[in-house]
């Protein structure tokens, strides 16, 4: 029965893979076209594009997306979304969760990903976080972003929560950011991405439910630098406790 599952896990997964190219080919001649209209105008037009992938994707595939609202969204405020990070299938529902201009930061590396790779170029804010330079030039790219109206979205956590807790420990780099720009701190949460795809294989998809779930606000108004410690912790125990609502995880 286990050989049985593992095969069919693995027909899905090409057959996801498959579909995924397929939807990405369809909106990429409109991507590549959208980016002509400039940074600002073209990088929100990609986006839009990228929402129509995600659409055809999960209605290839069966995944459902849902979002969950613990706290009312004001989609014309400006934040720094954060959200946990766990799943090569993260991209997809914040692509199609957030409503608003946006601008993610992302790792170099997935530019390297045939079709995918060209529009990640032109839709992600790109960093290296081994190179310090780039890891600067990105800081001031997200700074720009901010400055031109525009929400920014950073994972946290830097790279995949392989642990069996909730959330691996924060960079510091979002809180950063919030207090410099004086920007609110907006924490999401992907629930389903491990249960639609777990990080050690792209073999392992599966569909059904895929949640974003919206907590409360943290505003940083009239914090400085000193303060920076108590809102990194502050963000994570939102989301741990958060996480905890919906996912049971092992005692320590």
């Amino acid at each position: 029965m286990a050989l049985l599952r593992k095969i069919g896990l693995f027909v899905f997964s090409i057959y996801g893979l498959l579909t995924f190219v397929m939807a990405m080919l369809l909106v990429f001649p409109f991507a590549m076209l959208a980016i002509t209209a400039g940074k600002v105008q073209g990088g929100n037009l990609v986006y839009r594009c990228c929402r129509i992938w995600a659409q055809l994707w999960y209605y290839t595939i069966g995944v459902k997306h849902q979002e969950v609202y613990e706290h009312p969204h004001n989609i014309n405020q400006q934040y720094i979304f954060v959200a946990n990070h766990i799943s090569y299938m993260d991209i997809p529902p914040i692509v199609l969760a957030i409503h608003q201009p946006i601008r993610a930061l992302g790792k170099y590396e997935m530019v390297k990903v045939p079709v995918f790779g060209w529009i990640y170029r032109a839709a992600v804010i790109l960093v290296d976080r081994k190179n310090a330079e780039t890891r600067a030039k990105s800081v001031r790219a997200l700074k720009a972003a901010i400055k031109n109206r525009i929400s920014i979205i950073i994972f946290p956590e830097g790279t995949f929560n392989e642990t069996k807790q909730p959330l691996k420990s924060f960079f510091d780099g979002a809180f950063r950011i919030a207090i410099e720009t004086q920007t609110p701190i907006k924490p999401l949460l992907l629930v389903d991405t491990l249960h639609r795809m777990h990080y050690r294989s792209l073999f392992e998809l599966t569909p059904g439910l895929n949640r974003v779930v919206y907590l409360e606000e943290v505003p940083v108004d009239g914090l400085t630098m000193k303060d920076l410690p108590a809102l990194r912790q502050k963000v994570y125990d939102l989301m741990e406790a958060g996480l905890k609502r919906y996912i049971s995880y092992p005692t320590p």
